[in-house]
């Protein structure tokens, strides 16, 4: 089993594994900082840009995920919008896709769980790859199972599938990126694309 943190706008390898089958995402688990619970990457004119949703300072140490409140107060939602329509929107499939992103850029939600949570419905969902299992509690890892919600866990490495991005004319490809640059650029052959890509040891 491939157990996975909630993340936003996930990884390229995210979805792969998620495409592999077998996985859980971990709703009781604890937040962790910086890191792909509300952060992503995605390919920007200059290149790979980092957008960051901003949460409220937690109360106690290690405050759980699922009590983790997003901050408005810094407008985020507004430039993580307008960094992916200047980003993508000469993207093959942009247009076809943008409707379903929009909302969540002008729609508030209180908690980063449920913001994360209704993203990654909506990208399994055109995507078409079968939304993973859910735990409401913390998942205990067992022998056996590869464990991605450490920091800096050591899991296969990743090989990507490259595939024609939005300013490959100029820049080499950038690996792993949110899938949202995949689907984006591949539209229904994301899947295909996805089933390419390997995990070495």
């Amino acid at each position: 089993m491939t157990i996975l943190p909630l993340a936003y706008l996930p990884s390229v390898s995210y979805f792969a594994h998620l495409l592999r089958g077998d996985c859980v995402v971990d709703l009781g688990e604890h937040f962790i900082k910086r890191s792909e619970r509300n952060r992503t990457r995605i390919l920007a004119t200059d290149g790979v840009m980092e957008l960051t949703a901003h949460v409220c300072h937690a109360n106690r140490p290690r405050q759980l995920m699922r009590d983790v409140r997003l901050d408005y107060s810094k407008r985020w939602q507004h430039q993580h919008w307008g960094a992916l329509v200047a980003s993508y929107r000469s993207s093959p499939y942009f247009d076809y896709y943008a409707a379903h992103f929009e909302p969540f850029y002008t729609h508030e939600y209180e908690f980063l769980t449920d913001y994360d949570l209704r993203l990654l419905e909506t990208l399994c969902r055109l995507a078409k790859i079968p939304f993973p299992t859910l735990s409401e509690v913390y998942v205990e890892a067992q022998a056996g199972d590869l464990d991605l919600r450490p920091r800096n866990s050591k899991g296969p490495a990743f090989v990507a599938e490259p595939y024609f991005q939005v300013f490959s004319d100029r820049m080499p490809f950038a690996a792993n990126l949110s899938f949202a640059d995949l689907l984006f650029a591949e539209g229904p052959a994301s899947v295909s694309v996805l089933g390419r890509c390997r995990f070495g040891s």
